[in-house]
């Protein structure tokens, strides 16, 4: 098609609609509020859910015009879909599908669901058996990254699928840096896709954390920690060798792009460039299981575990050449130990469930380490995973409640609780909002809530 050159003078005929008929179809669209509903629509912004806690792991949802159709019961089921299998993995959203992981008879697999109708699309194994260990099922929440998924099965792979089939493009299993976990209740990560690079975490001597290509899944780099642990996997200090059930971030502290990951022996900062080992902070670890993922904010990290363990605020600095993580704050385990329910900051302000299995709302000033409001009791009971979507955060006890609360440090101020039409056991797979439905995973089922028309 070609276009001609139109001037942009009022008194130019050589293009339809003039400058005239262009003002008097706005007057006749104003006056039907047609504009008015335009512009509203545009306001009401949808976004899908690509990775574990989503852009750029924050556990922030950019969505707005939701919460309208929550009502006293809450927001109303559109679906419940079936055949997810077993596990705690939560769900990753693009476009009209929906992506998981499960255990079924033979295996672990990922599962491609229809978000429109809540039907399994596909499914394909990402083992050879089903993984055995503690509290059986997958974690995994696969990454994804144009037309690719990738995942890392509680075994130990690393596994790239084509999204529209499922059909497998390459693996690497972590034995190759000779993988390990801190402790026995299975990988938990879910892999970092960043530009070229997929980063992963096989616990390993030979790579704790390493980088692969993302389209053929060679090896880029891999990171060694210095002063590996002893034989029995314990070093000296009681902490334990092996990979922990975080999964990475990205941060630009002190002026170098690197890749910050919760391991058995603390937290670390690997250079992105080429995986060199930069620092570690050990005080935030325990010998049992280290899982919360870190929030990155500028310069500034804040790590958390439980098991009596506690929470602190590190700086990142420039130093020789490197850099280095100064603790600003240390909380101690009565202050805030967050388990495995996340952590989401929001405007300088951390939410998050506190206590070892309590999962008690709590709300803390990341800046300095004050408690805003908590620990509050709140309905429901045990671990609390959350998310943060359209000035609201929506927490998910282990029980099952669903609370919905506003996002203020002045009160945790509750607008509404639910319960879900299913619960099983411990509910412990975190919630994921896109495209205007709330999404809640609960072993082999996953129900689908509507936020908004």
């Amino acid at each position: 098609m070609r276009y001609r050159h139109v001037s942009s003078r009022p008194n130019d005929t050589a293009f339809f609609p003039t400058y005239y008929s262009w003002r008097v179809l706005m007057r006749k669209l104003l006056a039907s509020g047609f504009v008015l509903l335009f512009l509203h629509a545009g306001l009401l912004k949808a976004e899908d859910w690509l990775q574990w806690r989503g852009g750029n792991r924050a556990n922030l949802s950019s969505e707005t015009g939701l919460f309208t159709q929550w009502k006293e019961d809450g927001p109303p089921l559109e679906w419940m879909a079936e055949g997810l299998g077993a596990g705690y993995a939560s769900v990753t959203v693009a476009g009209d599908r929906i992506y998981t992981t499960g255990n079924f008879a033979e295996n672990q697999s990922a599962i491609a669901i229809d978000a429109n109708s809540g039907k399994v699309v596909w499914k394909a194994a990402i083992t050879d058996q089903v993984p055995k260990h503690g509290y059986g099922g997958s974690r995994t929440t696969p990454t994804i990254d144009g037309d690719r998924l990738y995942m890392v099965s509680s075994d130990g792979n690393i596994v790239c699928l084509n999204r529209a089939d499922g059909a497998k493009v390459w693996s690497r299993s972590f034995a190759d840096w000779g993988g390990k976990m801190m402790s026995g209740w299975g990988f938990s990560e879910s892999p970092l896709v960043d530009g070229d690079l997929v980063v992963c975490t096989p616990g390993g001597k030979d790579g704790m954390v390493v980088a692969l290509n993302k389209n053929s899944g060679k090896e880029v780099w891999a990171c060694r920690l210095p002063e590996y642990g002893d034989e029995d996997g314990v070093n000296g200090k009681g902490l334990r060798d092996g990979a922990g059930y975080a999964s990475l971030v990205v941060s630009h502290g002190a002026g170098v792009k690197q890749y910050i990951q919760l391991v058995g022996r603390g937290l670390v900062g690997i250079r992105a460039q080429d995986g060199e080992f930069l620092w570690r902070y050990e005080r935030v670890s325990n010998g049992t299981a280290n899982i919360p993922t870190s929030l990155v904010d500028g310069d500034y990290v804040f790590t958390s575990t439980g098991y009596g363990t506690g929470s602190a605020l590190l700086k990142l600095v420039a130093d020789a050449g490197g850099v280095k993580a100064d603790e600003v704050y240390w909380l101690n385990e009565r202050q805030f130990q967050n388990k495995h329910g996340g952590m989401t900051l929001v405007d300088g302000h951390i939410y998050a469930g506190h206590g070892n299995g309590n999962g008690l709302p709590i709300c803390v000033n990341m800046k300095t380490g004050e408690i805003a409001w908590g620990p509050e009791r709140g309905a429901g009971s045990g671990e609390t995973s959350l998310i943060y979507a359209d000035g609201h955060i929506i927490l998910r006890r282990q029980s099952g409640t669903v609370i919905l609360a506003e996002a203020t440090p002045s009160e945790f101020r509750v607008i509404g609780t639910f319960e879900p039409v299913y619960q099983e056991g411990k509910t412990w797979a975190h919630p994921t909002i896109a495209n205007g439905k709330l999404y809640l995973r609960e072993q082999g089922k996953l129900m689908c809530y509507k936020l908004k028309s």
